[in-house]
């Protein structure tokens, strides 16, 4: 598998090293219970050069390792699968992407991780088309056609199934993790299906249908979907750690809707910040965690409540949030970073 040169990686790394962490003691006020109640500590966080053209990451237990994808937008252009070391927050690889049939390179955009094949699922969106890479060496193992408009993916490890959105096809394509052949297909006409959540215990899916402003659910075992109404342009989605409730991120709206999929319905409506894009919950608290991609901004939101209770600073244009283990991974296109790179924001939040 083909690398970036050594150079490109020396000055990646070089831009690593000059991070700078800071606490961030921004964000709204909480009520206080009593006289005894503290605000928690202010999250420490760390911003990195990284790559050019970020898209999303993922984060790999198996490996620990942060997947990062990079593509620029235009055909032709390089695309990258940057293998990254959350702690120093250093690229330890960049593996350059393969050509297509016509031989331009694949671009890869959306990502998500399989620890127990050690495999990286990429969504290559102006190929339409799906792939499949080796965490161990990046060579690319599979690529899969026929997901039009291939947007995110997500996988579901209790039942070796890996799901993608096509959303200009208005398509949700279901993988078997193990030989990548294709198990399914649903197609919802006018849909425009963008992010994924899986609920691992039931193997139900769930996509935000940017188009109709709803939730397609899809239980396994079935190929007839349900539909659930959430906010204002739905893009992205998380689960609790329950799997009943659901929170989209609704980039029309600049908010986040939290949705009773037990009732069907919206119980509560947050506003965070224009451009909302994507959003992560924390298993450990609770809290969900939502990019607005216009303010430049985090916003940790208690559902329970339905306030925000701090809002984070990143660098401009934040694309994707990535929760792993108490800390968030911000991958943004600000192009401020060493030599006109894009930056990652890592939040480290205290209990």
């Amino acid at each position: 598998m083909p690398t970036l040169s050594s150079s490109a990686r020396g000055t990646a790394r070089a831009a690593a090293r000059s991070a700078v962490a800071v606490a961030v003691a921004a964000g709204t006020a909480l009520a206080l219970a009593g006289p005894a109640a503290a605000r928690p500590a202010a999250p420490e966080v760390t911003l990195a050069s990284l790559g050019t053209g970020q898209y999303q990451s993922a984060y790999s237990e198996r490996n620990h390792v942060l997947w990062v994808t990079t593509a620029v937008g235009r055909a032709g252009d390089p695309s990258a699968l940057l293998k990254v070391d959350p702690r120093t927050l250093e690229i330890e690889a960049a593996y350059a992407v393969p050509a297509d049939d016509t031989g331009s390179p694949e671009s890869v955009y959306g990502v998500a991780v399989d620890d127990e094949h050690n495999t990286l699922w990429t969504t290559n969106t102006r190929d339409n088309t799906v792939a499949v890479y080796s965490q161990r060496t990046g060579e690319r193992l599979a690529s899969l056609p026929d997901v039009g408009h291939a947007r995110e993916v997500v996988v579901d490890a209790a039942h070796d199934t890996v799901w993608a959105s096509g959303y200009s096809a208005g398509t949700l394509v279901a993988y078997d993790s193990r030989t990548y052949q294709e198990k399914k297909r649903i197609t919802v006409e006018g849909s425009g299906p963008a992010g994924l959540a899986v609920d691992e215990r039931t193997g139900t899916l769930y996509a935000a249908d940017l188009t109709g402003d709803r939730i397609i659910q899809v239980d396994r075992g079935s190929d007839t979907p349900t539909f659930i109404a959430t906010g204002d342009g739905p893009i992205s989605l998380s689960l609790s750690k329950n799997g009943r409730t659901a929170y989209t991120a609704d980039q029309t709206g600049g908010d986040v809707s939290v949705v009773d999929l037990r009732k069907g319905t919206v119980t509560r409506t947050v506003q965070t910040g224009a451009g909302a894009l994507s959003v992560a919950t924390d298993d450990r608290t609770g809290d969900v965690l939502v990019v607005n991609r216009t303010d430049a901004t985090v916003s940790v939101v208690d559902p329970r409540k339905g306030t925000v209770k701090r809002t984070v600073t990143t660098g401009a244009n934040p694309n994707h949030i990535e929760m792993a283990d108490g800390t968030a991974y911000v991958v943004d296109k600000s192009g401020a970073g060493e030599n006109g790179t894009d930056q990652v924001t890592r939040i480290r939040f205290r209990r």
